[in-house]
């Protein structure tokens, strides 16, 4: 696989570089006012308004503003497969290390949900040029209903039982928001700009919220805390099989060298702060999620260059 030359490597590594730094401003404003007013600020009245309200902007604009192409649905379709492979081992693995019902909810779903959106497209875009867009699309499309339901479903597994756990999947409205929006992409509804600046404004404030919201939960995390078998499973699942289970299925595919680099990375993406969302909302142990989501970004830092080093073997 061809990159260009050493001077567009180090151009795309500097730009991965600058996206993550750009992320953690907002997640430093949200640490800083939390260790400012403290209880001043409601954490869940803040999930509340953004899970409910906010995210079903950024729903709509994230998926009308290009249109689905259905044609590119072979490379998202082996996203799935991958992420659903890796779900069953986690979640039967992980049922006999973690009898803290909490704690396995976290172990079994946490490492599949990626930041394939704010991070993974713009991170497509340094590595693979432009003409990856269209694929981190689908494929970000393709994880928002992983993180609305398989995601919603073992964080409230924390707390709830199984018949809540999947009445709580039909209750958020970002799922229904995301169906209607694709059902109007299908059908080429371009929508005004009157239209598209109102959800931009909506879409911008959730992305700006959910990134708040992760600093102001970082404040008060004690990584000593946390269990250290917990850490190690996710981080390991992220960072290691994961990306191996990825290597061996898309290097047994016929397939673009493009589209599979762009696959490999996706699923590379460090935890989504959705993680946070939700294991707030069902309190989950929201400060642990918001320790693994902090960590793999940390960590995400150093195997992402290792990720685009082994492009060139897919």
């Amino acid at each position: 696989m061809r990159f260009g030359t050493k001077l567009y490597y180090n151009t795309a590594m500097s730009s991965i570089i600058f996206s993550i730094l750009g992320i953690y401003v907002f997640i430093l404003l949200g640490y800083v006012a939390k260790k400012s007013f403290k209880d001043d600020i409601d954490d869940k009245t803040i999930t509340l308004i953004n899970v409910y309200f906010l995210q079903v902007f950024l729903t709509f604009w994230g998926l009308l503003v290009r249109p689905v192409d259905i044609t590119l649905i072979f490379a998202p379709s082996i996203y799935l497969v991958i992420v659903v492979l890796i779900l069953i081992i986690s979640a039967v693995v992980a049922k006999k290390l973690f009898k803290n019902q909490k704690e396995y909810s976290i172990a079994a779903v946490a490492a599949i949900i990626g930041n394939t959106g704010n991070l993974g497209i713009p991170l497509g875009i340094a590595i693979f040029g432009e003409e990856s867009i269209p694929y981190t699309t689908v494929i970000n499309l393709v994880n928002v209903f992983i993180v609305f339901t398989v995601g919603v479903y073992y964080y409230s597994r924390g707390s709830f039982d199984v018949k809540t756990s999947l009445k709580n999947i039909v209750k958020l409205p970002i799922l229904w928001a995301a169906a209607f929006a694709i059902i109007l992409s299908v059908n080429d509804y371009k929508p005004s700009e009157v239209v598209m600046n109102t959800l931009m404004m909506g879409a911008y404030a959730s992305m700006t919220m959910q990134l708040f919201l992760f600093g102001l939960y970082l404040y008060g995390v004690q990584i000593k805390e946390i269990s250290k078998s917990l850490v190690i499973w996710v981080l390991s699942f992220k960072f290691l099989i994961l990306p191996l289970v990825a290597f061996l299925v898309l290097y047994n595919i016929k397939l673009d060298s493009m589209i599979k680099g762009i696959i490999f990375i996706e699923l590379m993406m460090p935890l989504a702060i959705a993680n946070v969302n939700f294991a707030s909302l069902y309190d989950c142990q929201p400060k642990v999620v918001t320790a693994l989501v902090f960590i793999s970004s940390l960590v995400f830092l150093g195997a992402i260059f290792l990720g685009v080093k082994v492009l060139a073997f897919l």
